[in-house]
């Protein structure tokens, strides 16, 4: 019978334990105390409403599968839903991270005034943008030549741009153009 009050107090203990953890997350952020308490309060939980009935060796194992079913549970849901940017697919580090990143134009971009959506820019992805010279319209892919601050990006339209391959292409077209020209 003592052994008993015992799990139920263990119980009662994981369960109160578990809520702390949860909420210590609030303070300290990044899934370490939210993670274990989860796990903690859900087998508490489960502890509190086993009957009595159940023994309590069985009660002690249910109670720690839970922890560990509910942890892993909870530590793959954190990071398919990339909440704190496990994998460091949509954070930048610095406004010079931003140099060459590509996007979509959603306010038109003039020399003057536009917004951008890059494809990975972070928490939020849309941005105050310029252009050198011309307007870009809306729904124009554009790349980041110059990242500024980070707070106002200067792109360029993908049709503006051409790297060393493009020029080289153009080039071969060219000579192409000019022998059939000779031959006929």
């Amino acid at each position: 019978m003592v052994f008993g009050s015992l799990i139920a107090n263990i119980a009662l203990l994981m369960l109160i334990a578990g809520a702390a953890l949860i909420i210590a997350e609030a303070f300290a952020p990044g899934a370490h105390f939210f993670v274990a308490g989860t796990g903690v309060f859900a087998a508490g939980l489960v502890g509190v409403l086993i009957p009595d009935a159940v023994p309590d060796p069985i009660t002690l194992t249910i109670m720690a599968a839970v922890v560990l079913i509910t942890s892993v549970g909870t530590l793959y849901a954190y990071r398919e839903l990339d909440l704190y940017g496990g994998q460091s697919k949509g954070k930048t580090s610095d406004s010079s991270s931003l140099r060459g990143k590509s996007g979509r134009v959603v306010e038109r971009v003039t020399p003057r005034s536009g917004e951008i959506k890059l494809d990975e820019g972070g928490f939020n992805p849309y941005y105050k943008a310029r252009s050198f010279d011309r307007e870009i319209e809306e729904g124009e892919e554009v790349i980041v030549v110059d990242p500024g601050g980070g707070n106002v990006l200067t792109v360029e339209s993908f049709e503006d741009v051409q790297d060393e391959i493009d020029r080289e292409l153009e080039r071969d077209a060219e000579e192409k153009s000019r022998e059939t020209e000779k031959e006929d």
